[in-house]
């Protein structure tokens, strides 16, 4: 049974909140389900769940939203939905000092590990950020690209690994990533996020 969390963002999600305001005060967790099919943040892309999470209120943009199975340290699985020409996967924060990339149009597939870095790097601090390995997938029933990746939470001194999920369609970016200390807590769930990713359509 998953467990209740309080409502929170993954702590190196946290700055792009409270800079952002990305949610009203107040919104609350929600448990997903298994087995139901789940629309992302009112866009198309819907997923199934073949078990238990738990949806938090609070969110790092418009067409984003994180879920967690054990609590905002230990994994994050975190849709970005619909994101269209100009739109960045964060709210803007500092745009003069720490801009955002946008999406565009004329992106490639293989252009998604480096969006997602060079906005990691921008609105969270983080230093040090490497992509491990890029090949192309099959994804919300289109081509895609699968990548993983780590870095090192700010000021944390964790070492992170993550796994990505993305395909542009119609000039808008689908993107799915599971995040999780690499020590011990990735593995353990790793397969429940890459489930929810396989299980991503575009309807």
């Amino acid at each position: 049974m998953t467990t209740r969390l309080p409502n929170r963002l993954p702590r190196h999600l946290l700055l792009v909140v409270a800079l952002a305001a990305a949610v009203p005060a107040g919104a609350s967790n929600r448990l997903i389900a298994a087995g139901g099919r789940v629309s992302i943040a009112r866009t198309p892309l819907t997923v199934t769940p073949a078990s238990e999470w738990n949806r938090l209120g609070a969110r790092p943009g418009r067409n984003a939203e994180v879920w967690t199975l054990d609590g905002d340290t230990l994994n994050a699985l975190t849709f970005y939905a619909a994101i269209g020409e100009g739109k960045t996967l964060f709210r803007q924060a500092d745009r003069r000092e720490h801009p955002l990339p946008p999406v565009n149009r004329t992106m490639l597939l293989t252009d998604i590990p480096t969006l997602l870095e060079n906005s990691y790097r921008s609105a969270l601090g983080v230093a040090t950020m490497t992509i491990d390995h890029v090949e192309p997938t099959p994804f919300a029933g289109a081509g895609g690209v699968h990548f993983s990746y780590s870095f090192v939470r700010p000021e944390e001194a964790i070492h992170v690994r993550g796994e990505g999920f993305g395909t542009l369609r119609d000039g808008k970016l689908y993107l799915i990533t599971y995040e999780a200390p690499a020590l011990y807590y990735f593995e353990r769930s790793a397969a429940a996020a890459r489930q929810v990713a396989e299980s991503a359509r575009l309807d």
